[in-house]
């Protein structure tokens, strides 16, 4: 908390010699601050749709370096979220808008519809809760199984009741965020990597955007800005980064920021298989903070991936997080917590099998054991600064919720 205090306090000192100092200022119809899944939905929106000539700004040397590239690629169905929370909400209309798109603009998918499986009898009523909201929140064609029908369309499956669910599927995400990178530059937006936004200051009700070259941000103590950018419009997108971005706009009310916990995931190939044991994606009851350790997924080209499990990190501070610094190890050693989740419903998974594969990290607005928290988008209303929107936990189902959650900051921006 001393460095995020020490960054508050720096960015008030720059911005009253900002003027003098003779950085050079220009000025911006829109910018949106991240390239992710999201970030790049918002910008294609805002131009294809409402006609605004888009900046888009990313700390990273292309797009879709963080979030958007270290996920389980899964296209969400909406069963998890409590009724008439965005979760919810946008997840459903995002993957209905998701799918559209999809066949519209041929970007490689599979509705290959998934089963959750209760493995003990104590975990049936889950199940059922778990229908129950899905259908409250407008899930189509959820239906629960009985075991033998279950294990009819998956052979190598155990379980004792599951949950089917017909329109989860997978995706292509680097094709789906460059598809729409395509139309958004089509018309107009500008795409400017390497550049981080290290503060902001207002003059009047006129939102002043510190911008930095990335490397330049990484090497040098004192933080000054290459240039002063001078939007009508800020969306932070951030990702992992959000809450810090917040963090350095003088004069916010601070107590409007979420409290970040990030939660590191870590995937598990499975070796030495040419065919995937399952065809449709299983998943588990789900647990504190995720979806299920063992959950099993396969990408297009059926390499097959178990995971995410959960491992809270330790807080990290506002400058490491504008950096970058994210620790994106995966421990050999947390395949023995798989072994025995993934058995309760594939008891023929081998010794050894698992292998290392990736991590993401989420980020995270409740902490162990707070329970759920809904995605946060955040405009004037709240924050008092005309023409800024935060977008904080945007963390699974973002992918999902991106094109759905792009129409609703398009239109909190345009009243």
């Amino acid at each position: 908390m001393k460095l995020n205090k020490f960054l508050q306090n720096s960015i008030k000192n720059l911005a009253q010699n900002l003027i003098s100092s003779g950085v050079a200022k220009e000025t911006a119809d829109c910018v949106v601050i991240g390239a992710g899944v999201v970030g790049i939905a918002v910008a294609r929106e805002l131009s294809l749709n409402y006609g605004r000539n888009v900046l888009v700004i990313d700390s990273g040397p292309t797009f879709g370096t963080g979030i958007s590239s270290r996920n389980s690629q899964v296209v969400h169905a909406g069963i998890y979220y409590p009724p008439n929370s965005l979760k919810a909400r946008f997840c459903v209309r995002g993957r209905r808008l998701l799918y559209d798109y999809c066949k519209e603009h041929g970007i490689p998918h599979k509705q290959i519809g998934k089963l959750i499986v209760a493995t003990r009898n104590e975990e049936v009523p889950k199940l059922s809760y778990l229908l129950n909201r899905g259908n409250e929140n407008g899930v189509e064609g959820l239906k629960m199984m009985e075991a033998s029908e279950a294990m009819a369309i998956e052979p190598q499956l155990q379980c004792i009741r599951a949950l089917w669910s017909p329109t989860s599927g997978i995706i292509d995400t680097h094709s789906l965020m460059l598809s729409q990178l395509g139309e958004a530059e089509s018309h107009g937006t500008t795409f400017c990597y390497n550049n981080t936004v290290i503060g902001a200051h207002l003059e009047g009700n006129q939102i002043h955007l510190h911008i930095s070259e990335t490397e330049s941000f990484i090497n040098r103590d004192q933080q000054h800005p290459d240039i002063i950018l001078v939007p009508k419009l800020v969306v932070n997108s951030a990702g992992l980064s959000s809450a810090a971005v917040a963090r350095c706009f003088s004069g916010i009310n601070p107590r409007v920021i979420p409290s970040y916990y990030y939660a590191r995931g870590c995937y598990f190939s499975l070796s030495n298989t040419r065919v995937p044991p399952f065809k449709h994606l299983i998943y588990p009851i789900p647990e504190d903070g995720g979806l299920g350790v063992g959950q099993f997924t396969l990408d297009l080209d059926g390499q097959v991936k178990f995971g995410p499990d959960v491992e809270w990190l330790g807080p990290i501070d506002d400058v490491s997080s504008l950096q970058n610094k994210f620790d994106y190890t995966v421990c050999g050693d947390r395949a023995k917590k798989f072994y025995p989740e993934i058995r309760k419903y594939y008891p023929l998974l081998k010794d050894d099998s698992l292998q290392p594969g990736y991590s993401g990290i989420r980020p995270k607005i409740s902490g162990p054991g707070e329970g759920f928290a809904d995605f946060i988008i955040q405009g004037e209303e709240c924050h008092g600064i005309p023409g800024l929107v935060n977008l904080f936990g945007i963390e699974s189902p973002g992918l999902t919720s991106s094109m759905a959650i792009a129409e609703h900051v398009a239109t909190k921006l345009s009243v």
